[in-house]
């Protein structure tokens, strides 16, 4: 079997989302995804990409990697900089798992953003699994896979996007008939309106009938109904121009 993976790109940044937001991070985005969510912002990211063999790519991450290299405080944790897998979808691509493997050998704390729509049981227990559950307004509810929540560790966590009324009286009830917050970390993501450049027309559409919710009405609701899920937004977009890639 080929040691290779299609890679969209490799950089380093700050990671904007989950308990980690925030950190200094490497992200490797894989290239091709099998799901067409509606505020997807990475369609580039379909089709893009170029074969990196397993090596290449951890001797790039190892370089972006290097200037962290210093003698740290032992009380730093995790040991800095992060490195995330996304995409597209990354578990896509088989050899994402030896190369997580890979990465978790050389002492990262690696981190996977993945769709929830494939197996995630396969993936090297010391990786941290942030792991989608597809609401409604996503066009892609139906291709959760539930079976993933039993895979789940108390050191992963579950995302909600939420960009509707529905997809958070939707994520209510999951976190309610799962009791999710017993399994881990919850995230409820406010949907960033997508730039025009971001735009794509292989994009689902959002269903008919959905309610818009804006960033503070969630919030809000969060606090009203006392939920146990931490409200996050891509701090990314905040810093940066929203269409800006690489960062």
């Amino acid at each position: 079997m080929s040691d290779t993976l299609v890679v969209n790109e490799i950089y380093l940044s700050l990671q904007g989302e989950s308990t980690f937001a925030g950190l200094p991070c490497i992200f490797i985005r894989l290239t091709a995804c099998d799901l067409r969510c509606s505020y997807c912002d990475t369609a580039y990211a379909f089709t893009e990409g170029k074969k990196k063999t397993l090596a290449e790519i951890l001797a790039e991450v190892k370089r972006l990697a290097k200037p962290f290299s210093i003698p740290r405080s032992a009380l730093r944790h995790p040991p800095l900089p992060l490195v995330e897998l996304t995409g597209g979808e990354p578990l896509l691509q088989k050899n994402s798992l030896p190369l997580m493997r890979s990465l978790c050998d050389a002492g990262f704390t690696v981190l996977i953003e993945t769709s929830g729509a494939h197996d995630v049981s396969k993936i090297d227990p010391r990786v941290r699994r942030i792991m989608d559950l597809k609401c409604p307004s996503s066009g892609e509810v139906e291709r959760n896979r539930l079976s993933n929540l039993a895979h789940l560790k108390a050191d992963d966590e579950i995302k909600f996007v939420i960009g509707a009324r529905e997809d958070y009286e939707w994520a209510k009830q999951q976190i309610a008939t799962h009791k999710l917050d017993a399994l881990c970390p919850l995230l409820f993501s406010w949907v960033h309106p997508l730039a025009p450049e971001q735009q794509s027309k292989v994009l689902k559409k959002v269903p008919a009938g959905l309610t818009p919710i804006s960033r503070r009405e969630l919030a809000e609701k969060i606090i009203a109904d006392a939920l146990p899920v931490r409200f996050q937004i891509q701090q990314h977009k905040i810093i940066w121009p929203p269409e800006q890639r690489g960062v």
